[in-house]
């Protein structure tokens, strides 16, 4: 079981980088280019993709609530999130670096805390506070909205386990 959860997590962190390989393959150029360097709001899916190891913590579905406030002139970003299920939710704020793709797109990585509403109850980012490592892609995709994922990966996000917790994301934000 240990071992499927391991393949599960690697191959939706494999996913979340290569795809935005794909989105941006048509837009290369010999000169630098500005990333993109908006900020946003946005809603959408979150999915908890692995459990603790014990009966009151297996995988969860919810929604998140998830902004990026753009650092002018500076390839990083302060991210917030708000993980729920009907159950329990977590805020997990981050800073992130960004890498463009194109014009309109980024490739992003970084670290942050979640900060679980009701310790022992399963969010979608473990049952307890715990440290975050972040890996997403956003894209502009029509004037002023734009469609994110990401993987969150909580360690020794469960109580009273080592395991850590493995969160998948998605949901189409507003630009301000």
């Amino acid at each position: 079981m240990r071992s499927l959860q391991s393949v599960a997590m690697l191959s939706g962190l494999a996913a979340l980088v290569v795809s935005p390989l794909f989105l941006g393959a048509g837009a290369a150029s010999a000169q630098t280019a500005p990333r993109y360097d908006r900020s946003y709001v946005g809603a959408g899916i979150a999915g908890g993709v692995l459990s603790g190891g014990r009966g009151n913590d297996d995988t969860s579905f919810g929604g998140n609530v998830q902004g990026r406030f753009a650092i002018p002139n500076a390839p990083v970003s302060a991210r917030g999130s708000v993980l729920f299920t009907g159950d329990n939710s977590a805020i997990v704020p981050t800073v992130t670096y960004d890498v463009r793709l194109n014009d309109k797109s980024n490739v992003y990585a970084g670290a942050g805390y979640s900060f679980v509403q009701n310790g022992g109850v399963t969010s979608p980012i473990g049952n307890q506070d715990a440290p975050v490592l972040t890996v997403g892609v956003e894209s502009q995709v029509a004037k002023g909205v734009v469609v994110y994922s990401d993987a969150k990966y909580g360690i020794n996000a469960y109580r009273g386990s080592d395991a850590g917790a493995l969160s998948l994301q998605a949901g189409v934000g507003l630009e301000f």
